[in-house]
């Protein structure tokens, strides 16, 4: 990040007393405690409806979140000299949620549960400007670059090992992701309003959960989305789930920790078993493969791919078990 961000921060009604450089961000001790100035990279009229979100979880207070700072001309966004836009948030002292503590991970799928308890906007207008996010479409645009790159292999006259191991196991994969993609819109959408009042965090991942002294804090809420709310659910599941080669015992003990607090409906659970089905580990091997200089592969790409294999046992084994 540029040091002459820094000068952004005359724009707001603070007293700073120092800053330093953060991750991708600098972070600034003043007056109204820590806080963190960042580039936004989303739409300008998203952050509105992020600071309105931010703003309810607030006011029922059983979720500790980020708060979005405005300017002295009551602006969220403030830009640079080459017009590139930055916001100021609310931080704290804290460190990242330990993945390979369950405990903590069993935490923070009840403050999870407790987020989509208070994020139902349905009794506000400003839910229904945001559009609803429908994973059938994301799996067809997947599936379609699936079938780009099979073809972009069939058709390579020499291929590298990583390549032809690629190709011994595509049908497989593909498949797969075609025939989840068809019964996910045909089984998983019978009442199409349902869960879309629930705004999702949409990127709900142990690094934008921040353990602190006053209990865990949930920052980087860009992404928020109108979504099933087990969209969160899902990506923090199977973050951890592939970290632990797909063991039951601990899906078994996060999903209880959700429905401790929340309960997961029949729908949820469909929808959730869904994705987790869906093969996006190995969608993203290919997509970066693919968008990526292929003269020289990296020996992680191989890494990658042959865990996959290798765990896909294990995660068939989990579906059966935790969905049957």
């Amino acid at each position: 990040m540029n040091d002459r961000a820094v000068s952004l921060l005359d724009h707001y009604e603070i007293e700073v007393n120092r800053t330093w450089k953060g991750r991708g961000a600098i972070l600034c001790d003043s007056d109204q405690g820590l806080l963190i100035l960042k580039e936004y990279s989303g739409p300008a009229d998203k952050v509105k409806f992020q600071d309105f979100l931010l703003k309810h979880i607030k006011e029922h207070g059983t979720v500790q979140a980020e708060s979005i700072l405005r300017t002295k001309e009551d602006e969220m966004i403030v830009y640079d000299q080459d017009r590139v836009p930055y916001i100021v948030k609310t931080y704290c002292e804290g460190r990242e949620c330990n993945h390979r503590d369950t405990e903590e991970c069993r935490q923070a799928v009840a403050t999870l549960a407790s987020l989509h308890d208070v994020s139902d906007l349905s009794a506000y207008g400003e839910l229904q400007e945001q559009p609803v996010f429908r994973i059938e479409k994301e799996y067809d645009k997947h599936n379609r670059e699936l079938k780009k790159v099979r073809k972009y292999l069939w058709e390579k006259s020499q291929k590298t090992d990583f390549e032809i191991y690629l190709m011994k196991h595509y049908d497989y994969f593909m498949n797969n992701a075609l025939q989840i993609t068809d019964e996910l819109r045909y089984y998983a959408y019978e009442d199409d309003s349902y869960g879309y009042s629930i705004v999702c965090h949409g990127d709900f991942q142990y690094h934008n959960i921040l353990q602190t002294a006053e209990g865990s804090l949930l920052i980087n809420f860009e992404k928020c989305v109108r979504d099933y709310p087990v969209r969160d659910l899902y990506l923090f599941l199977r973050k951890l789930l592939e970290k632990n080669n797909w063991s039951q015992t601990l899906g078994d003990m996060l999903l209880e920790s959700y429905n401790k607090v929340k309960s997961l409906t029949a729908r949820d659970y469909k929808q959730l078993y869904y994705r987790l089905a869906y093969p996006e580990k190995f969608w993203k091997i290919v997509n970066f493969y693919y968008n990526t200089g292929k003269a020289w592969i990296p020996g992680r790409n191989m890494e990658k791919i042959e865990k996959l294999f290798a765990q896909e046992r294990e995660k068939q084994l989990f579906l059966e078990s935790i969905f049957k």
